[in-house]
């Protein structure tokens, strides 16, 4: 085991006790407690101020190449003070010039180390690493007065056996034997067998406090400091530090880690005096830590810090450079403390950086960037927004909670944690109008039905348009298909007998007028009060509608069937006239949903036909028309490119999902902010980036939604579909429809 310097304390007290020693030998040389002035005194008073003062209290452990220039110094000019030529022999001149030569050397080798310290040149910086090794050796205060105090024995003592004997053996017992420093070492170590838990050696030092809280350690060869392991450190100018071990950073002289201090922490009085046996600046491993330090905030959470605060951090925007990476991924919760309050934030993106630890050290780390999402208030079960930012170098705690459990309020929760997410009012998810977005297979349709089921449960009436007719199918309990049926079936045959439907006049040609006619009175019928039923699904594709395209010839003429982004327009402009006619309201009546939106609403420059063009600009005026009367939209597509933007740039809540193209992604940064528009390629199945009006938070968060049967275990027990026999007695006598050849339509 190596040996520890002494403490300054201890280091003072074999000052104190040496300057006995040699009091005691000046008396037994010269019968006087301080010998005289002159040459008799010159060994006197060069030990006293140069070997033990330097050796004991200014440089105990190593010598710099400055300290070296600052002890030859006066040891040459103290050599000079006492010279007499004219009066020595030969033998004494011999001596003294090279006493003198030596302390010349020593300090022109300190001088030339520091004067080619910073040269670029390779055989420079040789030049200047090889004299500081040497300055270092010959220029320590035990070196360079002994070979003073050696002048002055065969100077000035040779001639009185009694004096050259007794300053010989004070100079022996101090510079060589040292017996009180041996006995100080002696006694550390049998301390430590019969008391193994007092503390007694450091397990490294410090190399530097970085402002604020942190640390940065030296460990020793034979230090034990861990990460997550508590330390205590020996601060000179203070009181006794206590820090919690982090990650190393490097390696110089030993491996260099860094700790947090522990705000508001402070050792026992017992612990400090143990502690201050040791060298400043040590740092002890903690082994047992008392209950108090053991509640400690930052000790208790010790296993889910995972990185400090960094620079260029803002209010909203949390930049930390991670210390330990278990777990970490986009879309995980972070805590850290602004003032008294725990503030969450999101991870959403990562890179790595590098900086210099120690002179030329460097230390490579990941930074974590995450979004501010705010204090969680446990009643309401909600973030609410928190305002400033957190100190540097504060730390970073990874959220860790138990499993997720299914909600009624909840459309999802934030990764690896419990907090729910829920719609914060799904009269606003309704009228100011919502878009979920994402490619193929990651969860829209489940999404979409979903939240279909919430407004319907919240009265919310839904006219879905569905090319899919899986909204048929999962929303069963909702839909009466059997006296949908009939409706359905009218519908085909009045859009089936336009197409040999000729007239004079094109625009009566073909079956459009009749089929809007219908359309608007089932939806009208749907649309009463007293109609019960929430759920009405046309899916485009079954209807065969026509118009007529050219003036007659011979009784014919050139007909041509609607496609469904003509057949939504005329729903879409039958429900705003329903709302309408129920007059102005601020809650929503009816919500279109827009299934596979790409198809029934297309832009402009991926519409099929003209037609399309100026359906999707039919569609879309109903739908900034109808806010008013309560009428909203959600809209379900795979790629933004391909949906009219005079619908989607009025969707006031975004649901974001998995997506590639650069488009959605520049579409979408213009609402979410480039971080989480960045994070859509990366997002797993059912995972989305919800932001707007209806979120129950203030910022974009990216969420884990819903498991669809989990979901309805739940939902269905607090709200039970209603009894679809209930509502036969409203369908069974719809209103009748005059078609053109008489005929009535029956609505169900």
């Amino acid at each position: 085991m190596r040996e520890q310097p002494f403490t300054q304390k201890t280091r003072f007290i074999l000052l104190v006790a040496e300057i006995l020693i040699l009091c005691a030998a000046s008396w037994i040389a010269f019968g006087s407690v301080f010998p005289p002035d002159g040459d008799s005194g010159f060994w006197f008073y060069t030990a006293l101020l140069g070997l033990l003062l330097g050796s004991r209290l200014d440089t105990p452990f190593f010598v710099k190449p400055a300290d070296v220039v600052l002890y030859a110094a006066p040891a040459a000019v103290a050599l000079a003070l006492v010279n007499s030529w004219g009066q020595w022999n030969d033998g004494v001149r011999v001596a003294y010039c090279m006493a003198m030569v030596f302390c010349i050397l020593a300090g022109l080798l300190g001088a030339t180390a520091i004067l080619m310290m910073d040269k670029k040149k390779e055989s420079w910086q040789r030049v200047s690493n090889a004299a500081r090794v040497l300055a270092e050796t010959l220029g320590a205060p035990r070196i360079i007065y002994s070979v003073v105090i050696g002048f002055a024995l065969f100077a000035f003592h040779t001639t009185s056996p009694k004096q050259f004997g007794v300053i010989t053996a004070a100079w022996v017992l101090i510079v060589f034997l040292s017996p009180l420093e041996g006995f100080f070492r002696i006694s550390q170590r049998l301390r430590r067998i019969f008391k193994p838990n007092a503390v007694f050696e450091a397990d490294g030092e410090v190399v530097a406090y970085q402002t604020p809280g942190l640390i940065l350690v030296r460990q020793s060869s034979s230090g034990k400091i861990a990460s997550g392991d508590l330390v205590a450190v020996h601060d000179p100018l203070g009181y006794t530090r206590l820090a919690l071990a982090l990650d190393y950073v490097g390696r110089d002289e030993g491996l260099l880690l860094r700790a947090i201090e522990i705000a508001d922490m402070k050792a026992s009085m017992a612990f400090t005096d143990q502690l201050s046996m040791l060298p400043s600046n040590s740092v002890v491993c903690i082994s047992k830590p008392d209950a108090i330090l053991s509640e400690n905030h930052l000790v208790k959470m010790k296993g889910a810090l995972v990185g400090l605060v960094a620079p260029e951090t803002s209010v909203e925007k949390l930049l930390f450079e991670v210390v330990k990476d278990e777990e970490l991924e986009e879309g995980r919760l972070v805590e850290v403390q602004i003032g008294k309050r725990l503030v969450t934030y999101q991870l959403v993106n990562g890179l790595t950086k590098e900086e210099v630890v120690q002179q030329k050290n460097t230390h490579g780390f990941a930074r974590a960037q995450a979004q501010k999402i705010g204090e969680w208030d446990a009643v309401t079960k909600r973030f609410k927004l928190v305002k400033w930012l957190p100190t540097p170098n504060a730390p970073v705690f990874l959220k860790m909670t138990t499993d997720f459990k299914p909600s009624s309020l909840a459309v999802g929760h934030f990764p690896g944690t419990d907090y729910p997410v829920s719609i914060k009012n799904v009269n606003e998810l309704v009228t100011h109008n919502t878009a979920i977005l994402g490619i193929l297979g990651v969860g829209k349709s489940m999404l979409a039905i979903e939240l279909a089921e919430r407004m319907m449960v919240a009265g919310v009436k839904v006219i879905c348009i569905d090319l899919t007719n899986q909204y048929s199918t999962e929303l069963a309990p909702y839909y009466d298909s059997i006296n949908e049926l009939p409706s359905i079936l009218k519908l085909q045959e009045i859009g089936a007998l336009g197409r040999t439907r000729v007239r004079q006049n094109v625009e009566e040609g073909g079956s459009r007028r009749e089929f809007e006619t219908a359309i608007a009175a089932d939806i009208q019928n749907f649309m009463k009060p007293e109609n019960e039923n929430r759920l009405k699904i046309f899916n485009p594709t079954q209807f065969e509608v026509w118009r007529q395209d050219s003036r007659p010839f011979n009784n014919t003429a050139s007909m041509a069937s609607l496609s469904p982004a003509e057949i939504t327009q005329i729903i879409s402009e039958a429900t705003l006239s329903a709302a309408t006619g129920l007059g102005m309201t601020d809650r929503a009546r009816v919500c279109l949903i827009y299934e596979e939106a790409h198809s029934l609403v297309p832009e402009w420059n991926s519409a099929v036909g003209e037609g399309d063009g100026l359906a999707s600009n039919g569609s879309s005026r109903a739908i900034l028309q109808g806010r008013k009367y309560g009428l909203g939209c959600l809209l379900i597509t795979q790629r933004t490119a391909n949906v009219t933007k005079t619908i989607l740039n009025q969707c006031n809540t975004i649901f974001a999902m998995r997506t590639f193209d650069e488009t959605g992604k520049t579409f979408m940064a213009n609402y979410l902010g480039s971080d989480y528009a960045n994070a859509l390629p990366s997002l797993s199945e059912r995972q989305a980036v919800f932001f707007g009006k209806a979120s129950s938070c203030e910022n974009p968060i990216l969420i884990r939604l819903n498991d669809r049967s989990k979901f309805l275990q739940v939902f269905r027990t607090e709200n039970p579909p209603p009894s679809l026999a209930a509502n036969s007695a409203t369908s069974a006598n719809p209103p009748n429809v005059e078609t053109e050849s008489g005929e009535a339509a029956i609505f169900s």
